[in-house]
């Protein structure tokens, strides 16, 4: 079910992290439960997960799904994996999708992109500003700082659905947005970055 906006048209959502495990994924499952019209997407360069040592990450190419990277690490180290919560995290991934997918990879169009750390929010406005403007539609770039764990990022999906809701119930965003972002950041004691980019 799509929430109907009242300024009579769906808002596409993107949520960004730099994996597309934990910080997108959780908002992804509740925004799509609320909803809302979202897809996810990381901007690394690989899938990172945590290994068995700081020093020693499990990289994943973006092809690679969430059912072969869940195997994987069964396979490696079922006790570590299941103790530090990355089973259940892949488990919960791949009931909303595949497997994670690229940003810079995407050519569909958003009118929100929310990101979770400045890293990230970088990383998406060097993508949009590379594009050529073929239409110019604006698209809203917000950054919320999530720190990258299991309870930050349950915490995180609440604060982003918090502000999508507000976006959408807006009769004119682009109007209203930084009226929006200063009362959200003072209720949540959160910075906010925001900028405005055309497609």
């Amino acid at each position: 079910m799509l929430v109907v906006m009242p300024s009579g048209r769906n808002m596409k959502i993107a949520v960004t992290c730099s994996s597309n495990m934990n910080r997108s994924m959780e908002a992804h499952a509740f925004l799509s439960k609320k909803g809302f019209d979202v897809k996810s997407f990381g901007t690394g360069d690989k899938v990172k997960l945590p290994g068995p040592a700081p020093d020693r990450p499990n990289c994943y190419e973006f092809g690679a799904t969430y059912e072969e990277i869940y195997q994987d690490l069964m396979a490696k180290d079922k006790a570590l994996y299941t103790q530090n919560g990355l089973l259940h995290m892949l488990d919960r991934n791949k009931r909303i999708k595949a497997r994670p997918e690229r940003f810079q990879a995407c050519k569909e169009k958003f009118d929100v992109v929310i990101t979770c750390e400045e890293r990230v929010y970088d990383q998406v406005i060097e993508c949009l500003e590379s594009r050529i403007p073929e239409d110019n539609t604006p698209v809203h770039v917000v950054n919320i700082d999530i720190q990258d764990n299991h309870e930050e990022a349950t915490i995180g999906a609440f604060l982003i659905c918090e502000l999508v809701t507000l976006m959408a119930e807006s009769d004119d965003l682009d109007n209203d947005v930084d009226e929006l972002l200063q009362e959200f950041e003072a209720k949540c004691q959160r910075t906010v970055l925001h900028c405005v980019l055309f497609y």
